[in-house]
């Protein structure tokens, strides 16, 4: 037997959030990494923003983030669940797949480090890129990227063994990229292109939409080509800050 004696010590504090562009689950890049261009900000929460905890991380060119699904905790676990990779039909085992539905919520990132922020209204603040989190995602930890430990060049990857390509050729007219921020077009092209929808839907006259940046981004995907129909302003909520 196991000793369960300190099952009460499990319980973890969330010591920063998240703040991007991805305002909701469906759009968010797969996995870290793929979409390089991908900006975010690491907002300590008030009990952590001490520049000392910070100090010798400006040596690292890559670090972990742990953090939690947040968006999917009241939904449960299951024991198999269809990865995308698979085309959204094929079941696997839960511990095979990086899937959201787990016993523990907990999510696992690499991510460059871009810069180290002293100074700020909110105190000490990271910014990264290529993070795969949703806006204001808590997170539990970060730890340095160590290449000699972490990379492992010979390592199986399983089903999803093959780094995601971009398939998509993107479009979009220039009255409608005039709707979206200065600087965010390559992200959200990169995102596109490498097709957010489900594996198992190919209807060329769906609208598919998500919000990007404070913009509700529609589009229409027909064969290898995918078109921007719109970019419409979100309305304001309160609840949910944008990027600068």
């Amino acid at each position: 037997m196991f000793d369960d004696a300190r099952k009460d010590d499990a319980a973890m504090n969330i010591i920063a959030h998240i703040r991007n562009d991805f305002q909701e689950k469906f759009g968010i890049p797969r996995q870290s990494g793929v979409v390089e261009t991908a900006l975010s900000e690491i907002v300590f929460e008030p009990a952590y923003r001490c520049a000392e905890a910070l100090r010798g991380l400006e040596g690292f060119s890559h670090i972990w983030l742990i953090w939690m699904f947040s968006a999917s905790t009241d939904k449960g676990w299951s024991p198999t669940v269809r990865p995308p990779r698979l085309g959204g039909n094929t079941r696997v085992g839960v511990f095979a797949s990086r899937s959201p539905f787990r016993p523990n919520p907990l999510g696992l990132s690499a991510v460059k480090l871009e810069e180290i922020v002293l100074q700020s209204p909110e105190g000490p603040l990271l910014r990264v890129s290529g993070a795969d989190l949703l806006h204001g995602t808590p997170i539990f930890d970060i730890k340095p990227y160590l290449p000699y430990a972490d990379s492992i060049p010979q390592a199986k990857g399983g089903f999803a063994g093959a780094r995601p390509e971009p398939r998509l050729e993107v479009h979009a007219a220039p009255e409608v990229l005039q709707g979206l921020p200065e600087g965010k077009w390559e992200t959200l092209r990169e995102v596109l292109a490498l097709d957010p929808r489900p594996s198992y839907q190919d209807d060329p006259n769906r609208v598919y939409g998500f919000a990007f940046a404070g913009r509700n981004v529609r589009f229409r995907v027909n064969g290898s080509a995918l078109e921007v129909l719109s970019l419409e302003t979100l309305s304001v909520d309160a609840g949910k800050e944008k990027m600068g």
